[in-house]
């Protein structure tokens, strides 16, 4: 199965499930689903950072600060960020994400209801090829002298003002 075969729970503007889709289907019609952000942070408390590969479905070769993707159908958001969290980074054992805040991102013709999380990943990483073309670790000041100068992912980089918003952090 491809990522675009995989089936989601297609969602209201109340998060409520209303029927389902194939991933592809959503993307090409802005089908409203969910997803599951999370901020990985290494033991020295840096964020993981990533360029995501040119076959990604959505927004390729963009930078993102979070890993994390999907919420697949019947899946609940918190199963989705430990997968998603394990798949991207590489690793098995992964501490299960803190969930924070749910928000709705509606831009760029894509629309879905994303539940922001945070993990410690004190493990070595491999992230998984298929999704992460580079990535590094950087300091909370690293990242946000790159904001103006990477093209992000532009949920991510409304996740990421949300968070620092969450945190009271200007």
């Amino acid at each position: 199965m491809t990522p675009s075969d995989e089936i989601l729970d297609i969602v209201d503007e109340n998060d409520e499930v209303v029927g389902q889709a194939t991933r592809g289907e959503a993307t090409a019609r802005g089908l409203r689903h969910r997803c599951a952000f999370i901020e990985a942070r290494d033991a020295d408390g840096r964020i993981f950072v990533h360029r995501r590969t040119a076959t990604k479905l959505v927004f390729p070769t963009h930078y993102d600060m979070f890993v994390g993707g999907v919420v697949g159908a019947g899946e609940t958001y918190d199963e989705a960020a430990l997968r998603e969290a394990e798949e991207e980074l590489g690793v098995t054992g992964l501490p299960r994400p803190e969930p924070l805040f749910k928000f709705r991102y509606d831009g760029d013709g894509h629309s879905w209801w994303s539940y922001v999380y945070q993990v410690r990943c004190e493990l070595p990483v491999k992230p998984q090829a298929e999704e992460v073309a580079w990535h590094t670790f950087l300091t909370d000041e690293e990242l946000e002298r790159r904001l103006a100068d990477w093209p992000w992912v532009p949920d991510g980089l409304d996740a990421y003002r949300r968070l620092r918003a969450f945190r009271g952090v200007s």
